[in-house]
């Protein structure tokens, strides 16, 4: 083995201690469409059925939001890319019948804004960070979705620039203009 492959991911990563930047990058991506679907069976195994059946017509989903209502029915969000509304539409509309849903509706006046970094989990503050400075702008944050190296948001299109900019400046980001940034390798 020689010395290189003999390096650990402590020695290609070390830790750079609590005074280096944790948040990387704001990225942000205009091409998000929100799905709804209202009124289905609050019922183990409606979101496989949804979800399968969007699979199947090849359409990838996002974010994901499921809220129950007291009445035994749920409303299941998720964004795709807007190229797929019509697929989505489609399946929605010949699978009524299979997923017993009472409507859905499609916005495609949303955008997603992320704020990406390593350490985001050891961290605290950073989600309050990222609230607050949509907030202060006065930004509706319409879903939330979060992993280990990211936080996610769909705000109203019309707000995305406002967004971007509050993030960079709320982690000391700042730049002259707003970088057009999108998730690598699916348009998104």
């Amino acid at each position: 083995m020689t010395e290189e492959e003999a390096k650990s991911m402590g020695d290609l990563f070390p830790d750079l201690g609590p005074e280096a930047p944790v948040i990387s990058g704001v990225a942000h991506d205009r091409s998000e469409a929100l799905a709804t679907v209202r009124g289905v069976p609050n019922e183990p195994g409606m979101a496989a059925k949804v979800f399968g059946e969007l699979a199947t017509a090849g359409v990838n989903v996002d974010m994901i939001v499921q809220a129950g209502a007291s009445v035994g029915t749920a409303d299941i969000s998720f964004t795709v890319p807007e190229a797929s509304v019509k697929q989505v539409q489609d399946v929605l509309l010949d699978k009524q019948d299979v997923l017993g849903y009472h409507s859905f509706d499609v916005d495609t006046n949303v955008g997603k804004v992320a704020v990406v970094g390593v350490g985001m989990k050891t961290h605290s503050g950073l989600a309050a960070k990222f609230f607050t400075a949509l907030s202060d702008k006065g930004i509706n944050v319409l879903m939330i979705s979060t992993s280990e190296i990211r936080i996610a948001a769909l705000v109203p299109l019309d707000q995305l620039n406002d967004a971007v900019k509050a993030l960079h400046t709320a982690y000391g980001l700042d730049a002259d203009q707003v970088e057009a940034v999108v998730y690598g390798g699916t348009g998104r």
